[in-house]
């Protein structure tokens, strides 16, 4: 795979944007990337404490790999720091440092790095930017060298480009339907398991102040995050919006608003809003993710609710969230990959990941990961319908043509026709370049 030039890597590093990952990570777009963001105010002492303790200095003949993350979460960072002290202390030849770079920041870094040729051996990186990055020839070539064969489809997925591994995924997270038990019961609803099937609820749970359903609907990769299961539940896929289910998906999201029961609001609101709302009573049902779990269990006890899979079209589909390992190309490939290759194994994820509140991206931790937990269990199994947004090098603008497109249909400045139309041409363009 040829490298890019430097000037490809100074454009990318002046135009990189912070967009919430979904991953799930942390708020991200996505999911991923919020949570991660969250409530965790100025944790620069934190994290520097974090660091210090995890990371054991350099001694004898050791060699250092050195390791960027950008989670802010306390909690986060302090299990990522057991891993690299147990790691270390497992072996005497190697010491992994870890560094934080914020995300807002992150892209931007490894793209200036990329041009000067100061990087770390191994980052973990959300989901989404991992083909951009791996298109630009600056991650090492995994392929064969680690065994996969535990993966749900989906992470692997954002790991790999043009039939090639160029990571391995840390832990993931999906989106799934909460509902409120209470006032499903009151209308005489059930759990809806199809598109018509939501409709017909939404509707019978709105009234007054309460919308039946909501969804994070912002022109973002957060609101492209929250759309891309009803595109996939189509039949189709995200390259492909411009043909009768793009249009159908497109114009499912317009009825709904259209009919009353989701708020033409929803343009506004991020998944940690929508959640609010649902916590408040004002929406009867929402899509969210697991990261909300725990802040729904603690700011409202007493509420009923529960989690169901997203009511399909054509068939289940959900939308991956989450960061990867990727291991810089140098001379360090296989020091890093002895480190990547713990800290993934099925006894190191079993450890930790909880502690995250991701769900494994390894089947055979993830299928056992939450028997106490139905919840989670039900999350752990949305995940198998969950795909990874592109992969593609020019994801984050393909988002963009469609997180318009559907803002345009929920504000009813386009018709789905126009919308998809408009968005196929800017996605074609980004295509060919």
């Amino acid at each position: 795979m040829k490298k890019k030039v430097i000037s490809f890597f100074l454009a990318m590093a002046l135009g990189a944007v912070s967009l919430t990952g979904c991953s799930s990570s942390g708020s991200s777009s996505t999911g991923s990337q919020k949570t991660e963001n969250k409530g965790t105010g100025d944790t620069t002492g934190q994290v520097a404490s974090t660091t210090k303790e995890a990371v054991a200095s350099s001694k004898g003949e050791k060699k250092a790999v050195t390791l960027w993350y950008y989670w802010e979460t306390v909690k986060h960072q302090e299990i990522l720091g057991q891993e690299i002290n147990k790691f270390n202390e497992s072996q005497d030849q190697l010491t992994v440092e870890a560094k934080y770079v914020p995300f807002a920041d992150f892209k931007k870094q490894l793209s200036i790095g990329a041009s000067a040729a100061e990087l770390p051996d191994i980052v973990i990186i959300d989901g989404p930017d991992h083909a951009s990055y791996a298109s630009m020839g600056i991650f090492a070539d995994l392929t064969g060298k680690v065994d996969v064969s535990q993966y749900y489809d989906g992470p692997i997925a954002s790991c790999t480009l043009e039939g090639k591994l160029f990571g391995v995924p840390f832990g993931s997270n999906c989106l799934s339907l909460y509902y409120n038990e209470d006032m499903l019961k009151e209308a005489g609803q059930k759990v809806p398991e199809t598109w018509d099937e939501l409709k017909t609820t939404a509707k019978a749970l709105t009234k007054e102040n309460v919308s039946g359903f909501a969804f994070s609907g912002v022109q973002n990769e957060e609101g492209t995050f929250n759309f891309m299961p009803w595109l996939w539940s189509t039949g189709d896929d995200s390259l492909a919006i411009n043909n009768e289910n793009g249009i159908k998906a497109l114009s499912f999201v317009g009825d709904l608003v259209k009919e009353g029961c989701m708020s033409k609001e929803v343009i506004n609101w991020t998944q940690g809003d929508v959640m609010n709302q649902f916590i408040s009573g004002n929406v009867a049902m929402m899509i969210n993710g697991p990261w909300q779990v725990p802040t729904i269990r603690q700011q409202a006890p007493n509420l009923k609710w529960n989690v169901a899979l997203i009511p399909k079209d054509n068939q289940f589909a959900s939308v991956l969230g989450g960061e990867n390992f990727a291991i810089i190309e140098n001379k360090n490939i296989d020091a890093s990959l002895e480190f990547v290759k713990f800290v993934t194994s099925k006894d190191e994820v079993k450890s930790y990941i909880d502690g995250f509140g991701y769900i494994a991206a390894r089947r055979d931790v993830a299928d056992a990961q939450f028997s106490d937990d139905l919840v989670m269990k039900k999350f752990a199994e949305q995940m198998k319908y969950a795909k990874p947004r592109g992969p593609h090098p020019s994801w984050p603008e393909i988002s963009d043509a469609i997180s318009l497109a559907f803002n345009q249909v929920i504000t009813e400045t386009s018709t789905p026709q126009q919308a998809a139309e408009e968005a196929q041409s800017k996605i074609d363009g980004i295509i060919k370049k």
